[in-house]
């Protein structure tokens, strides 16, 4: 039974005896003294997909929802639908972009580190990796005598996603990114972790 201040992106839990995704977390902090913090969590239902928001506070325990977890690869998108194969058994599973709309952008081909949620024999909703390689596809030039200072400039790496690198970063580089909050990590290698 997780608490509510250990709930993360993507996690399945039961909300009124139902089965939803954690889609948003607001963290509040209350400046009276003794408040303890409060959680601003936006669910999605698993089956009619309907948001919810609750206000939790850091310690209201949630309970964990039956549901098997599986290691899928993203294949292929096809209009507004993205299927994954299940690296197991080969199994397809397609979802609607709308359910995965904050994962898109960092999903891209031959991913395979993400793991499927599944209710039911279906596919509810995907984790993916903590960090990702993803290729820049365009960024200002670095100069030449740049210092590994903190300045930044924006990026755009192949999924579209912009994020904020170091000055020294190229074209054509592969960087690290944190896909919890879209931010640089370091160079990466070009496969993805």
């Amino acid at each position: 039974m997780p608490k509510a201040s250990d709930l993360k992106y993507g996690m399945v839990v039961e909300v009124n005896d139902e089965p939803y995704s954690v889609k948003n977390i607001e963290v509040r902090n209350p400046s009276s003294r003794g408040a303890s913090t409060l959680y601003k969590v936006r669910f999605n239902h698993l089956k009619t997909k309907q948001k919810r928001d609750k206000t939790l506070k850091g310690d209201d325990f949630l309970k964990d929802i039956d549901c098997e977890r599986v290691s899928l690869q993203y294949s292929y998108q096809d209009g507004n639908s993205y299927t994954f194969m299940n690296l197991d058994n080969y199994d397809q599973y397609t979802v609607d972009a709308d359910d995965i709309e904050e994962q898109i952008k960092y999903i891209s081909e031959g991913l395979d580190s993400i793991v499927g949620i599944l209710v039911d024999e279906a596919l509810a909703a995907i984790e993916l990796p903590t960090t990702i390689s993803l290729q820049i596809t365009d960024t200002a030039p670095s100069m030449k005598s740049a210092p590994a200072t903190s300045r930044t400039k924006p990026a755009t790496l192949t999924t579209g996603l912009e994020i904020q690198v170091p000055e020294y970063i190229n074209n054509g580089e592969h960087v690290k990114v944190n896909t919890s909050t879209g931010k640089f990590m370091s160079r990466g290698e070009q496969e993805n972790l």
